[in-house]
């Protein structure tokens, strides 16, 4: 199965990468384009925020997770913090205007709301759902219906709850990826669990790939190796800053390097057929070895295993011949350590 993106072939060799800013520019229109300026020296496909309504997604009195409340170092509801977080549909538009510009892929992820979904599919070539709502499946046949490429995050879900979501969205939209997600911030690495990943693709065969809020890039690295054609990881300008994922994110150094890691491991997959390449034909010129002469051998001699030796370079005949050689004539003279071949024999 492939998926095109942007001009992007998922499901073909490319490993698909997310830059999630999220809310990591808490607010800030300045903080935003900045975050792409950074995705964008550090390689990756696409950058990615979430697109929300305060009021629209979560009651006044919601209680905050407790990795946000430690991480922003006070607590209040979910509303409070959520609304210091938005920012406006007018700014999307010009975040979407500023990716362009720069020549990366916009997406954000719409939380709940038919608003935010509609604007989402008129701004983004795929729709990238988040784990809150793989059990919203209203919204998640609205989504299906836009007939756009879909990635749904699968965090906090069971295979029963997994198999819902896909029931839903697979009739009317085929073109479905699926993310393995541990919803912790950041997630321990006994807790990730990454071959439910694999679980998935053989269950429903479908692109599979991560979403990764474990801390460094090992895991990311990991999930690539193992067959993700998508990985979205967190980023931030600065792990320090307050807000509720910086310290879970990556810093642009460290997502720089994530990105160099995927593509050396994209290059090294190759294509799974066993066979030498080019540079290793030449190596096997000198690393192999021959049937080499152990002494000096006349012609019209019986050839015995006394008489010959395996050494290098491989360009003579092949160790695997040397039983078939014994037993042979020699049709001329083979001095000592000269290379056998089958015109002498």
């Amino acid at each position: 199965m492939k998926i095109k993106i942007g001009g992007k072939l998922i499901g073909e060799g490319h490993c698909f990468i997310i830059a999630e800013a999220g809310v990591n520019h808490n607010g800030n229109l300045s903080l935003a384009k900045k975050l792409i300026d950074k995705a964008k020296e550090a390689g990756v496909d696409a950058v990615k925020f979430q697109t929300f309504k305060a009021e629209n997604i979560v009651t006044p009195k919601a209680e905050q997770a407790k990795y946000q409340t430690k991480n922003i170092g006070k607590k209040e509801s979910q509303y409070a913090m959520l609304k210091r977080l938005e920012l406006s549909y007018s700014d999307f538009k010009k975040l979407k205007e500023y990716c362009d510009k720069k020549g990366i892929i916009f997406l954000s992820t719409p939380h709940s709301s038919k608003e935010d979904v509609d604007l989402v599919a008129k701004l983004c070539p795929l729709i990238k759902v988040g784990s809150g709502d793989l059990t919203n499946l209203p919204i998640l046949e609205y989504i299906a219906k836009k007939h756009l490429p879909i990635i749904l995050s699968t965090g906090m879900a069971d295979l029963g709850e997994v198999k819902e979501a896909v029931k839903i969205i697979l009739p009317i939209n085929k073109k479905l990826i699926l993310l393995h997600c541990t919803t912790n911030y950041p997630t321990p690495f006994n807790e990730v669990n990454l071959k439910a990943m694999l679980t998935m693709e053989k269950e429903f065969n479908l692109l599979v790939g991560y979403s990764d809020h474990t801390e460094g890039i090992d895991i990311s690295l990991a999930a690539v190796a193992m067959g993700a054609c998508v990985i979205e990881k967190h980023f931030t300008l600065n792990k320090n800053m307050p807000g509720p994922d910086h310290k879970a994110s990556l810093e642009p150094q460290e997502l720089k390097a994530m990105v160099q890691g995927i593509r050396n491991i994209q290059k090294a997959m190759g294509n799974g057929i066993k066979s030498p390449n080019s540079g290793e034909i030449e190596v096997a010129k000198v690393a192999r070895k021959s049937i080499i002469a152990a002494k000096n051998i006349r012609r019209g001699n019986i050839i015995e295993e006394s008489m010959l030796i395996i050494k290098r370079p491989g360009t003579g005949i092949m160790p695997k011949y040397f039983k078939k050689i014994i037993g042979r004539v020699a049709k001329c003279d083979i001095k000592k350590d000269e290379l056998i071949n089958w015109r002498m024999i």
